[in-house]
């Protein structure tokens, strides 16, 4: 290895590490901006509340709520215009429960709000009951005008009916009027619908239009590996008669003001909260926080929107909304027909397609016959190679045939040992592949084509919920990595574990990669060493760092394609008749270089337009 590679490995390192820290720095620096700008625009919303009597439209001003800065006494003196209010606001809460065989929904009537959501069929990495977000980490609070302004949450309804499936709580007014939280989860679902009523004459003032909506859950941590469930969770958004939702900070903090939307889903890695408007919301403020790794709360995010609804006047105002509140599962989201699947990361258009129609189907078909998910993905690596190896062929079968030339090669690098004879070298070299009937370029178009397949994959494995917590080998979680050893501490780049399959897909690459290699000529250009060091050595130690921390299944699935790789070039180079090869392109010298088919069809065409050309003349 030249000086040049030397300095040139030292400086890919030294990037990487500046890369880490500056990407540590810059999270640490967004997060205390993020807080600032939260603080400034809830100041804002506080200050610009008011009621406009003569137009439709009515804001909410927080600051005239009743809360305990602003009340004279203690809570059981509080005044309200309706007296009714009064008793509900120092009402005990209880916790009723909606559930069916996947979701278990505990309420609690102080607001008529979700209280915690567990999810029955999945469990957390250390076997813990699985919740989307725990007790009293949600906040579904409405403000609404009603001739005094009041926030729900600050109320306890009254439990009018509850079974396993239907509840329904009210906040009593004087005069009869109420308003409705009705909740229906259906049995084997995981979507639970609301309406929201307000019943009654004047219970709204007619010049009321709108009410607002505060949603707030924190999101606890599900999986093994922090960055990679980090990576893979955010927070979505979707308006009506797009092709797929926008999504708001992968990883990071982020936040958006929306109007006239339909739904927005927080999603952790394999598992989603998703709010519903079936007639819209009027407008929304979006917003997604992150917690740091250390969180002793051991929590992953928090997802926030401020939604203003709007409404009808009337004596009776019924406004729907629908949760989901389940697993990042294609199938079942797609069930639902409201796009909800889209919010799994498949890839692009080309890449997407491939995995919705290919990849996704063919896994479904074998997970009917086999139960072990590591089986599963053998097979589909080698139905993958078996479909693509028409495309592969070429290539490394030319890669044989430039293994079999390689005295002729030597024997040109050795007449053109000068860097001025570079070009003769050149030209010698392309003569030679010709005689031989070697294409430099035949084999790259039907690499590039298996490209989008190997994205498909990098895509497919981390976000397939499939795989989560299925066992394989010595690994306990394909979706996650596998740790042979954890160092107690964490390493930058490396993280704070060793992976088994990184490491054996690192070995297998770098065998692949001297296989191929093989067939290069010796060479002192400096250029083409350092390719070969890039080749055989950088990218394997490259892949090993990023696929360290990444699902397992997807180290798994690229050590089983380099080790079919590595056989299938094997037995192709054995096929080669090296001898043949060499005493072809040995009798060819002295005579005219064969001529490709692209060349004999342009020298037709040629021919032909000169034979035209002599027709038009005669006639003449």
């Amino acid at each position: 290895m030249d000086k040049n590679s030397i300095i040139g490995f030292v400086l890919i390192g030294l990037i990487l590490l500046g890369f880490s820290f500056f990407q540590t720095r810059e999270a640490k620096e967004r997060a205390k901006q993020q807080a600032q700008l939260d603080s400034i625009a809830l100041a804002q919303r506080i200050a610009s509340g008011e009621i406009d009597t003569a137009g439709t439209t009515i804001s909410i001003s927080e600051s005239t709520l009743p809360s305990d800065e602003n009340a004279s006494g203690s809570a059981s003196s509080k005044v309200f215009k309706d007296s009714t209010l009064a008793e509900s606001y120092n009402g005990e809460a209880s916790f009723p429960v909606l559930e069916n065989d996947k979701l278990c929904l505990t309420f609690t009537t102080r607001g008529a709000q979700p209280y915690s959501a567990r999810v029955k069929d999945y469990y957390n990495h250390d076997s813990t009951d699985l919740y989307i977000f725990k007790p009293e980490n949600c906040e579904l609070n409405l403000n609404v005008y009603t001739g005094e302004y009041i926030r729900t949450k600050d109320f306890n309804f009254q439990v009018v009916e509850h079974s396993d499936s239907v509840l329904v709580m009210r906040l009593p007014f004087d005069g009869g009027r109420y308003i409705e939280q009705r909740w229906i989860l259906p049995e084997d679902s995981y979507q639970v619908k609301n309406l929201v009523s307000f019943v009654g004459e004047g219970l709204i003032p007619r010049n009321v239009s709108s009410f607002d909506i505060d949603f707030k859950i924190t999101v606890p941590r599900m999986e093994k590996g922090y960055k990679n469930e980090v990576q893979y969770s955010k927070l979505n958004y979707y308006y009506s008669g797009d092709k797929k939702p926008e999504e708001i900070g992968r990883g990071r903090n982020g936040s958006k003001r929306l109007q006239s939307f339909d739904w927005f889903a927080c999603q952790q890695q394999f598992f989603s909260a998703i709010m519903r408007a079936p007639d819209r919301f009027a407008s929304g403020d979006l917003d997604i926080s992150f917690y740091n790794q250390d969180d002793p709360s051991r929590n992953l995010m928090d997802c926030r929107a401020m939604l203003r609804a709007d409404l009808k006047p009337g004596a009776k105002v019924s406004v729907p909304f629908e949760f989901y509140f389940g697993p990042n599962h294609y199938t079942t989201l797609k069930s639902y027909d409201e796009k909800y699947e889209k919010i799994i990361p498949l890839g692009g258009w080309l890449v997407g397609w491939f995995t919705k129609f290919v990849i996704i189907p063919l896994f479904n078909f074998l997970h009917r016959f086999i139960g072990n998910f590591g089986i599963i993905i053998l097979l589909m690596t080698l139905i993958i190679k078996l479909v693509t190896l028409p495309l592969t062929y070429k290539s490394l079968a030319s890669s044989a045939k430039m293994n079999a030339l390689k005295p002729e090669i030597e024997k040109i690098n050795a007449k053109y040992p000068k860097e001025d004879d570079a070009l003769k070298k050149q030209q010698a070299m392309m003569d030679l592949y010709k005689r031989a009937n070697v294409s430099m370029m035949g084999g790259c178009l039907p690499m590039l084509l298996t490209m989008p397949i190997l994205w498909a994959m990098f895509r497919f494995f981390p976000a397939s919920i499939e795989l989560r917590q299925q066992p394989f080998l010595w690994c306990h979680d394909l979706s996650a990595y596998d740790s042979i050893w954890d160092f107690g501490i964490r390493i930058p780049l490396l993280g704070d574990h060793l992976s088994l399959f990184a490491l054996l897909m690192a070995l297998t690459m770098w065998v692949y990669s001297k296989l191929t290699m093989s067939n290069q000529p010796s060479s002192n250009d400096p250029s083409t060493k350092s390719m070969q060091f890039m080749s055989v050595w950088m990218m394997p130690i490259m892949m090993f760092f990023i696929c360290n921390n990444l699902s397992a299944a997807l180290s798994y699935y690229y050590l089983l394609s380099q080790l079919i790789s590595i056989i299938t070039t094997w037995i192709i180079r054995r096929s080669v008749d090296k001898e043949a090869i060499l005493a072809k392109v040995r009798e060819s010298y002295g005579k005219p270089l064969p001529k490709s088919k692209w060349q004999q069809t342009l020298e037709q065409a040629q021919k032909m337009q000169e034979e035209q050309l002599k027709q038009q003349r005669r006639r003449r």
